[in-house]
C-alpha cells in the first residue's frame, strides 16, 4: 500500500523552483568568470611524483565591477530563496 503523494503549498513549490532555475544560471554564469575575485597572480606547482602533471593556474584580472554586482546579485536572491523555502510554515 503506498502513502497518497503530499499537497505541498504552491507558493512553497514556486520558490523551491525558482531557488533551483537561480541555482543553475549562477553557476552558469559563475563558469565564465575569472578564477579569482580579486587581481591575483597566477601559480604554478611543482611537478607531481611519478607523474608529468602540473597544475597551475594562469594571472586573474578578477571581477569587473559588472560581475562583481551580478554575482552579489545571484548571492542576494539565493539567500532570500533558501529562507523562504527552509522557513515556510507548511515545513
Amino acid at each position: 500500500m503506498s502513502n497518497p503523494p503530499f499537497d505541498f503549498p504552491q507558493d512553497l513549490r514556486d520558490a523551491q523552483i525558482a531557488l533551483h532555475e537561480t541555482r543553475a544560471a549562477y553557476e552558469q554564469y559563475a563558469k565564465a568568470l575569472p578564477w579569482s575575485a580579486e587581481p591575483t597572480p597566477g601559480w604554478e606547482s611543482d611537478k607531481q611524483l611519478h607523474s608529468n602533471y602540473q597544475s597551475g593556474k594562469p594571472d586573474s584580472p578578477g571581477y569587473t565591477g559588472e560581475q562583481a554586482a551580478q554575482v552579489a546579485e545571484f548571492q542576494a536572491r539565493l539567500l532570500e530563496l533558501s529562507m523562504t523555502v527552509s522557513t515556510h510554515l507548511y515545513g
